[in-house]
């Protein structure tokens, strides 16, 4: 479901330097500030580059991008 929100020209020109260098859309870069903000929010104790690398290893494992670890190799 998407709604129609009002956002302030600041936080959209944020978020279209970012998206840029992210290469996502304006839209998809507030959603993702948004999720890191909810995970931060509940899990305070976590350093944010271990909650992005979270977040990354989950969007890899869901495109099947994943390999079995192999022990010792």
């Amino acid at each position: 479901m998407s709604i129609a929100l009002k956002l302030s020209d600041e936080l959209v020109d944020l978020a279209r330097a970012h998206a840029i260098v992210m290469h996502r859309s304006v839209p998809k870069q507030i959603e993702y500030w948004a999720r890191l903000g909810k995970m931060v929010e509940e899990n305070p104790d976590l350093p944010l580059p271990f909650i992005q690398e979270t977040l990354l290893g989950k969007a890899q494992a869901e495109a099947g991008q994943t390999a079995e670890y192999q022990f010792g190799v």
